[in-house]
């Protein structure tokens, strides 16, 4: 087996680990609610600041892979969000809050976001990327569906500072996994990329990563791809780790469903966050990625236009049929859109894809923010479903207009 395979598989374990963090934020507001008489538009602020940054931190960190390794980042990547997670537990005020999980957990883990895998993918193969996306991608799913249960009952038994506890026990936990057995690149152990007919030498580290990110992305706004992709990865973000990640929790609570019951819901979208990812980024080798997308985001805005009319204070069998679906569709875009970055955008396309990650947190970030005051105001989350749903129609037809590399390789299937 190519040594690559070993090291996706240490990146996929990697991804797991840190994802704990990602599955905390819904199970908080309910609870800091209650301790703190914090307004839901206060700690979904938190969030807020943490989606925003986990984007807007991804491109610097692809670059800085570039000049300090992505060993040397990714380790103080995890130390960082152990940090601001381990700090929350003696918190009094909401500003600590939104300096620990907004400020050090957004910086932390925007620094290992999904620019590392792409990072990873590009150094390490030329073959079966979009498989190999796809499988990394899933690896946050397959964290949040380890932990979201875990998580979920420790707040209900024995409140939210366990919880925030194990966070920062299982990013520490994964250090030692990247320093002893990460490799930044084939060549470190004589080994061309997969699939590649001939060594490819290591560059030399570039300096002036800041320099490099913001060139990239002076070059890349000057295309109309980029819009169109930043633009429907916004809405990406906006409809999963903005609204469903986020408030689907408490909207469920509201309806009368236990917060275990809800937090299992969001378990097993994970379930199959996993297998619908991986089976993009299969369909990504074979089939057209505008197409995809498309197809995608429309499916994802009918199902949340149904969504108000399923929540309930059980679950019943299309609330199941909901989720299954949901998850199928999850983070489905990722290998297409990671399969358009690299067609439109070549070496730079890890960078781009970075910022293109950035518009996906900033709309998670902005619909994070905008479900709490809307729950606040309105006393329901149906107004920010029913948007969400007609957004994603809207990126459906976004997706369709991306013009065609004319450099990008035929495919044969639906081209």
């Amino acid at each position: 087996m190519h040594r690559a395979w070993f090291v996706a598989a240490v990146t996929f374990v990697t991804i797991i680990g840190a994802a704990a963090f990602r599955s905390l934020p819904g199970l908080l507001i309910d609870p800091l609610h209650q301790e703190f008489g914090w307004s839901r538009g206060t700690i979904s602020a938190a969030v807020s600041i943490n989606l925003a940054l986990y984007g807007l931190t991804a491109p610097f960190a692809a670059a800085l892979m570039d000049r300090f390794g992505i060993r040397r980042v990714v380790a103080v990547a995890l130390s960082v969000i152990a940090l601001g997670s381990g700090l929350t537990v003696w918190m009094t005020a909401a500003w600590q809050l939104l300096l620990c999980w907004g400020l050090l957990v957004g910086l932390g883990s925007g620094s290992m976001a999904l620019a590392f895998a792409a990072t990873v993918t590009n150094r390490w193969f030329t073959e079966r990327r979009g498989l190999v996306s796809g499988i990394l991608t899933a690896a946050s799913a397959s964290g949040q569906l380890i932990f979201l249960p875990l998580l979920s009952w420790l707040v209900e038994a024995h409140r939210w500072r366990p919880a925030a506890v194990t966070v920062a026990l299982a990013a520490l936990a994964v250090v030692p996994f990247v320093w002893l057995l990460l490799r930044d690149h084939p060549a470190d152990v004589g080994l061309a990329p997969y699939g590649a007919r001939e060594f490819v030498p290591k560059p030399a580290p570039v300096t002036g990563a800041a320099r490099r990110t913001l060139t990239v992305l002076a070059s890349a706004v000057r295309t109309g791809p980029f819009w169109l992709l930043a633009g429907t990865f916004a809405i990406c973000g906006a409809s999963t780790n903005g609204l469903i990640q986020t408030h689907f929790v408490p909207a469920a609570h509201d309806h009368g469903m236990p917060v275990r019951a809800a937090a299992s819901l969001l378990a097993v979208v994970g379930v199959f966050d996993v297998v619908g990812t991986i089976a993009s980024g299969w369909l990504t080798d074979r089939f057209e990625p505008r197409r995809l997308l498309a197809v995608y985001y429309a499916l994802r805005g009918i199902s949340l236009l149904f969504l108000p009319m399923l929540l309930g204070p059980a679950v019943h069998p299309p609330m199941v049929f909901f989720i299954v679906f949901y998850g199928l569709d999850w983070v489905a875009t990722v290998p297409p859109t990671l399969a358009l970055c690299r067609e439109q955008y070549g070496e730079d396309s890890a960078i781009v894809f970075g910022w293109v990650l950035a518009s996906h947190q900033v709309g998670a970030a902005l619909v994070a923010f905008l479900g709490g005051i809307a729950r606040d105001v309105f006393g329901s989350y149906d107004m920010v479903w029913y948007a969400s749903g007609t957004l994603c129609a809207a990126a459906a037809l976004m997706a369709l207009v991306i013009r065609r590399s004319p450099t990008a390789p035929a495919l044969a299937a639906v081209s």
